[in-house]
């Protein structure tokens, strides 16, 4: 979203013969020359429109539906007419009095889906106001009787009830939804929605704005939902609308936050542009609606913006029967059409009778084909993540081998329940290959898209040039060796900065006040773990772009581990002397959400006394989004089957500025610090860790560093800080030219150090990675505040398949002489940090 002037001047009539030259030639429009395009008339006109349409053409044929327009056939459920928001053009919502009930009821709801099921319908449109519960106690009320802790709790058990009893496929439109409320609502639904409506914060921001008053429709918010959809793999419909009070620039503004969204994450299904109707009984009764030679001209310069592989739609039915224009002007799709319900957002407006639309679509030279509510693009790609296991089978009854609709395909309720997939397949033996064999490629199979666009990625990351003042390093220093935790604080930033940037004789100090320091805490034991690393599966749709571990399923180095193959391992590696497993595996869509719980019983029955360290705040969140239920509770669940703690990876760098670069998918920083916090108070305790040196700076690791020490503080759960050096071998944002090749060895020893420094007399123990650092590397680490190796691992594929040389597993002989490089006995501990 960038700031547009909202006092224009006309376009030229040679700005816009520019401009209409230069997307007949296929070259990239900015958005002054968009905005020219929208001023076209007459000829140029005509010849924007056809521009337009040979893009769209050019689209279909790629998609390998040429001449094809779409439509859905659905159902409109509105779950419920409050809403937190006051805008000022909508007729939908309104207040609880004139209202029998607050939300329709569960067989309500049913009863509209059964009627469509009747009718052919395939998709369940549940549409319904923003956080009603928020502004009104009767909303509030009608939950808690029920039993329901939010509107979207509620969506979501209606979503269920639809699939399961009448066979519709709910496409949710809640508004504004958080990164875990979707990871709580892909389950249930093939697709979600969400109209971005403007990028003008005015309109929200000024009195008398049509947005004024209503907290959702700021547009800062609303793109971030649209970021996180795209976070999470949601196929989602947004769009704009159109004659509200915003300027042709602004609107051209709005059509390129979209796509820049669309670039990033390939989640962007379908693009509404939408045309303002004055409705009676509203604020904004007496606006002039958008004209219809506005709307295509809108669409058509949407359609160049946003290039051919987009769908974009134009509701038909308020355009007032122009079907032909609107096809000129580059529409792919009619949006969702009704036999059984009217638009409740739009009730002056009736829907076409499908007859009709195919008719006209059919004179415009199209045949009209019906579409399921997840786009055919998505439905061929749903197995790639796009599409949650439970939902596989009720869209493959209802779909074609191409994606679309079957027009005939029986539409009944279908149990919505884990897949029965057999775990146990795969490169199962890859934990010892690795180190022998290798990995099959230096990539995914599919690099190239899974990751989003490599230029949008790039355009995030935030540099910041190394400032060392002398009197800064000195302050720093002094600080470092007095009082450690007041570097931590604000006011002290600027010496906390001269620090992670020190180099020669102030590093060398650094270091050496950070090892007395360990040696206050610590004494001279360098401390182990005898334990056993299980990664057991590999396969991973997130799209982490630091990540070399994650395969798609059908790749050759791909693998998932049964029941018995764990539990077998940690067996194995108790007989070996292991007090400990670790066990972490990539965000597997077929992994069953029971089986969590039952990897960590299988081990604690086949070992009772193996302490079981397991399962990042990433596969916690999704795992408990996939149960729909609350984090704790689900944590609750696996320390009753027997888990110990948790490892404090997925952490990366806790901002978020950092965490979208390198993350396609992950969850933001707030969720990672929600998981560790509830674990530490439910007496599951973590470690925790910062991954470094690949597009972050010194600034952003002290914030790491101030956000675990606030956790500390809170809850005293974190037993250890493990610094992990970026291994950029065959890391995809490396190998894109984005991240640089991990961090240099000063940066090494300053993050030791600082770990040390910035954490003491919160987190006692500072750990260092022998397989990312090596034993020369660990050695001068153990020296410059680290107390701690690790663990003899026994197997290690995460760090492997990125490229590390430093083995895979080492013998307690073998940590015992890198501790004796270090000048320091060996002592074996628990996960913990007792002595054993």
């Amino acid at each position: 979203m960038t700031e547009v002037n909202t006092v224009e001047n006309k376009p030229t009539d040679a700005s816009i013969k520019r401009a209409l030259r230069r997307a007949a030639d296929g070259k990239a429009i900015d958005a002054d020359e968009a905005t020219a395009l929208l001023a076209a008339t007459g000829a140029q006109f005509d010849e924007l429109l056809a521009i337009a349409g040979a893009v769209r053409d050019a689209g279909l044929r790629e998609a390998g539906r040429p001449g094809v327009v779409t439509y859905s056939r659905k159902v409109f459920i509105p779950l419920t007419r409050l809403c937190q928001d006051r805008c000022h053009y909508c007729t939908f919502a309104t207040v609880p009095h004139r209202l029998p009930a607050a939300f329709l009821e569960r067989d309500e709801v049913l009863e509209i889906a059964r009627q469509g099921a009747a009718q052919g319908c395939k998709e369940a449109l549940f549409t319904l106001g923003d956080r009603p519960e928020e502004r009104w106690p009767a909303a509030r009320q009608w939950l808690d009787e029920r039993g329901y802790d939010s509107t979207l709790d509620y969506v979501r058990a209606c979503a269920i009830a639809v699939l399961e009893e009448t066979g519709l496929l709910p496409h949710l439109n809640p508004g504004v939804m958080s990164w875990a409320e979707l990871q709580r609502l892909k389950p249930v639904a093939p697709s979600m929605g969400m109209m971005l409506e403007t990028t003008a914060t005015r309109l929200w921001s000024e009195p008398g704005g049509p947005h004024f008053g209503s907290p959702d429709k700021e547009p800062a918010v609303r793109l971030r939902v649209l970021d996180d959809a795209g976070r999470v793999g949601v196929p989602f419909t947004t769009g704009i609308l159109i004659g509200i009070g915003e300027t042709p620039a602004e609107r051209v503004d709005a059509l390129f936050a979209m796509r820049r969204t669309a670039r990033e994450f390939g989640h962007i299904q379908e693009v509404i542009i939408q045309n303002f109707r004055a409705k009676p009984d509203t604020a904004m009764r007496g606006m002039p609606d958008a004209e219809l030679r506005e709307l295509a001209a809108t669409v058509a310069v949407g359609r160049v913006i946003l290039g051919p592989r987009a769908r974009l739609q134009a509701p038909p039915n308020l355009i007032d029967a122009e079907f032909s224009l609107l096809l000129r002007a580059g529409i792919d799709d009619w949006g969702g059409v009704s036999p059984v319900t009217p638009d409740h957002v739009n009730p002056e407006r009736p829907w076409p009778q499908i007859d009709l639309l195919r008719e006209r679509s059919a004179e415009a030279g199209f045949e009209l084909r019906e579409r399921l509510t997840i786009y055919p693009e998505f439905v061929r790609r749903g197995n790639e993540g796009w599409l949650d296991p439970r939902l596989a089978a009720h869209v493959s009854a209802l779909s074609g081998e191409d994606g679309l609709a079957r027009e005939d395909a029986e539409v009944i309720g279908r149990p919505w329940q884990e897949p029965d997939d057999a775990y146990g397949s795969g490169r199962t033996d890859l934990f010892a290959t690795i180190d022998t064999e290798g990995r099959t490629g230096d990539r995914r199979s599919d690099f190239d898209d899974v990751y989003g666009d490599w230029d949008e990625v790039a355009a995030h990351i935030t540099t910041e040039a190394p400032r060392r003042l002398e009197s800064d390093v000195l302050a720093g220093l002094k600080l470092a060796s007095t009082d450690p935790a007041k570097l931590l604080l604000p006011e002290h930033e600027d010496a906390a900065m001269a620090l992670f940037n020190s180099d020669g004789p102030a590093l060398d100090e650094l270091a050496r006040i950070a090892d007395d320091l360990r040696r206050a805490v610590n004494g001279d034991d360098i401390t182990y773990v005898v334990n056993r690393n299980i990664n057991f599966t590999n396969v991973c749709y997130v799209g982490c772009r630091f990540c070399a571990f994650a395969q798609r399923e059908k790749d050759a180095d791909a693998y998932r581990l049964s029941v018995e193959q764990v539990a077998d391992r940690a067996e194995q590696a108790w007989q070996d002397g292991a007090s400990e497993v670790c066990m972490q595996g990539g965000i597997d869509p077929k992994m069953p959400v029971t089986a969590y719980a039952d990897l960590i019983r299988a081990i604690k029955n086949r070992v009772p006394e193996m302490h079981v360290h397991a399962y990042s705040p990433m596969e916690i969140v999704t795992a408990a989004a996939k149960a729909g239920v609350p984090v704790r509770e689900w944590l609750a669940e696996l320390k009753e089957a027997g888990l110990g703690t948790i490892p404090g990876t997925a952490a990366e760098i806790l901002d978020d500025d950092v965490r979208w670069v390198l993350t396609k998918g992950k969850l933001p920083a707030s969720a990672w610090i929600d998981v560790v916090t509830n674990a530490h108070q439910l007496g599951i305790r973590s470690s925790s860790t910062m991954m470094y040196g690949h597009v972050d700076h010194p600034r952003q690791w002290l914030g790491h560093f101030r956000v675990l020490a606030g956790i500390q503080d809170v809850t005293g759960g974190f037993t250890e800080f493990v610094g992990l050096p970026f291994i950029h071998t065959n890391a995809p944002i490396y190998l894109a030219g984005i991240a640089r090749s991990g961090p240099s060895w000063r940066e090494n020893r300053v993050v030791h150090a600082m770990a040390r420094v910035l954490l003491h007399g919160r987190i006692d123990n500072i750990q260092c990675s022998w397989v990312k650092l090596g034993d020369d590397g660990t050695r001068i680490m153990l020296n410059g505040g680290a107390n701690d190796l690790g663990g003899t691992l026994m197997e290690e594929t995460i760090s492997r398949m990125a490229g590390s040389e430093h083995g895979s597993a080492r013998t307690v002989a073998e940590l015992k002489e890198l501790a004796a490089a270090a000048g320091r006995p060996a002592v074996e501990r628990t996960t913990t940090y007792g002595r054993r």
